[in-house]
């Protein structure tokens, strides 16, 4: 099981794919949690939580973790 964890993990980050995906997900987090006005904006709630993010991440992964996985589907 390791020896199958490990040859994905490596072909998920010897391609461009894996750190596309990792720079999506933290700029969409980090510009819903920072910089876009609403409910999940951590500076104008008034104190630092980690519920927005709690809520707002598997919404986003949602929709990245299928494109991930199409490849392997493929192959």
């Amino acid at each position: 099981m390791f020896f199958l964890f490990k040859k994905e993990i490596q072909g998920f980050f010897s391609s461009l794919t894996g750190y596309l995906v990792i720079t999506v997900f933290l700029a969409i987090t980090g510009s819903c949690l920072w910089v876009i006005p609403g409910v999940l904006n951590i500076p104008e709630s008034g104190y630092a939580s980690l519920d927005s993010l709690f809520y707002i991440a598997p919404w986003i992964f949602l929709f990245l973790v299928p494109a991930i996985t199409m490849r392997s589907f493929a192959e």
